[in-house]
């Protein structure tokens, strides 16, 4: 893939991060390790995905990742649309995170995203 972002984006639940914390290691959602890699979104593509995923969830976090150093682990996929997606054919080590934020809800049940996002 050419133009490869320098970061990419994974929405999970508090209990999900907070588990990954305690080892040190983010091994995936259901939907992920049912797949067998971790779904990523790009920032353009971050707000359809918690739209179309986590509509009405709380306790949502926005975990930021730099993509060059998951190197050859990081596959670019068609998904959605045709569009491609960020995969990650490994765990993903929690100190990777560039950082965390909570993903909060509108009263819509939609989510507020950083105004740089």
């Amino acid at each position: 893939m050419n133009n490869i972002p320098d970061h990419i984006y994974k929405i999970a639940t508090q209990e999900q991060w907070e588990e990954a914390n305690s080892t040190g290691i983010f091994k995936g959602a259901p939907i992920d390790l049912a797949d067998g890699y971790i779904h990523f979104s790009t920032a353009e593509q971050a707000r359809e995905t918690a739209a179309k995923h986590f509509h009405g969830q709380k306790n949502l976090k926005l975990v930021t990742i730099a993509t060059a150093p998951l190197g050859d682990k990081l596959k670019w996929e068609t998904s959605r649309g045709g569009a491609l997606f960020p995969h990650l054919y490994a765990q993903l080590l929690t100190s990777d995170a560039i950082s965390v934020i909570d993903l909060l809800e509108d009263e819509t049940g939609g989510h507020i995203f950083p105004k740089d996002l």
